[in-house]
C-alpha cells in the first residue's frame, strides 16, 4: 500500500465537496478498490468514505417500490428485502462470503460494474432505476460495458429505485473460488412483460436477452425458450469455461429461473 489521505463525511453534501479535489475517489465497502490500490493499479490520492452519512443507508418500501441506499450493504439489502421481493434478498445474500456481504454495498457493486457481477443483473433484470448525487439513470442506459457505466466523474451512486415484480427469481452458475458468476441470470414477470438479464457471459458486461423476453411473455414457462439457441459469439472463454459452455448456460440458467418464479 501507499499514502494517501482519508475523508469521511457524515453528509452527502461533504462528501460530493471532497470529491471535487484532485485525484479523490470515492470508498464505499472497498472490496474492489482496496485490493485494487494494494497492485497499485488504482492509486487514488484522496478516499471519501460513504459508510457514515446516514441518507446513504437503509432500504425502504412503499407503493410497490423498493429504494435501497447507496452505501447499504448486501447483508442488510438481503435482510429487509426477504419479504417484499424475495429474489432480491436471494441475489444480495448469495454474494460472495459473509466477510464480503456485511461489507461490499450495492453502490460500489453497481458502479464498478465487473461483467460477472450478481447486482447487474438484478438492476438490468429488474428495471431499476439508478440514483444518484445529480440525476436518475434508467438501469437500461446505465450500464455500457466490462467495467464501464454512465457515471461521470464525481457522480456517486445515492441509491437504487427497485420495481417489484410479480414474480422473478435469479440463478447463478457460481466460480467456486470467488463466488462469481461464472454466468447468472435473473428473470423477472411484469404485468406489461418479462425482463431477462445474464451476467457472467458477456465480453459486453451484463445484458438482456431479448429473444427469450419476447418468448417469456407470449408463454411465462420454462419451455418458452426451449426452441432458442445463444451465440458464442461475444460470450468470454477462460479457463473456467468456454464461450460454448457459457451459451449453454444461460439457456439453461434461465429455465430454471423461470421455473423458481412458481
Amino acid at each position: 500500500m501507499y499514502n494517501f489521505d482519508f475523508v469521511k463525511p457524515t453528509t452527502l453534501a461533504e462528501a460530493i465537496e471532497a470529491l471535487q479535489s484532485d485525484e479523490a475517489q470515492p470508498l464505499s465497502g472497498g472490496q474492489t478498490l482496496l485490493p485494487t490500490m494494494k497492485q497499485r493499479l488504482a492509486m487514488p490520492e484522496t478516499l471519501v468514505s460513504l459508510t457514515a452519512i446516514p441518507e446513504l443507508q437503509g432500504v425502504t418500501i412503499a407503493d410497490g417500490t423498493i429504494t435501497v441506499g447507496g452505501a447499504t450493504t448486501h447483508a442488510i439489502v438481503s435482510r429487509e428485502t426477504a419479504e417484499a421481493y424475495p429474489a432480491l434478498s436471494k441475489l444480495a445474500g448469495g454474494i460472495g462470503d459473509a466477510a464480503v456481504r456485511n461489507r461490499g454495498t450495492i453502490g460500489g457493486s453497481l458502479a464498478n460494474n465487473d461483467p460477472a457481477a450478481c447486482y447487474p443483473a438484478g438492476a438490468l433484470g429488474s428495471g431499476a432505476v439508478i440514483l444518484t448525487n445529480s440525476r436518475e439513470i434508467p438501469a437500461d442506459d446505465y450500464f455500457e460495458g466490462l467495467f464501464t457505466t454512465a457515471l461521470e466523474e464525481g457522480e456517486i451512486v445515492t441509491g437504487v429505485r427497485f420495481p417489484i415484480p410479480e414474480a422473478a427469481a435469479y440463478i447463478k452458475f457460481e466460480q467456486p473460488a470467488s463466488r462469481f458468476a461464472l454466468t447468472g441470470v435473473f428473470v423477472a414477470k411484469f404485468a406489461d412483460g418479462v425482463r431477462v438479464a445474464v451476467t457472467g457471459a458477456s465480453e459486453d458486461g451484463v445484458f438482456r436477452w431479448s429473444e427469450a423476453e419476447e418468448a417469456l411473455g407470449a408463454s411465462f414457462t420454462p419451455e418458452a425458450i426451449a426452441d432458442l439457441t445463444v451465440e458464442a459469439d461475444g460470450m468470454m472463454n477462460d479457463l473456467h469455461g468456454t464461450a460454448a459452455y457459457r451459451a449453454n448456460l444461460v439457456k439453461v440458467l434461465t429455465g430454471r429461473a423461470v421455473a423458481a418464479c412458481f
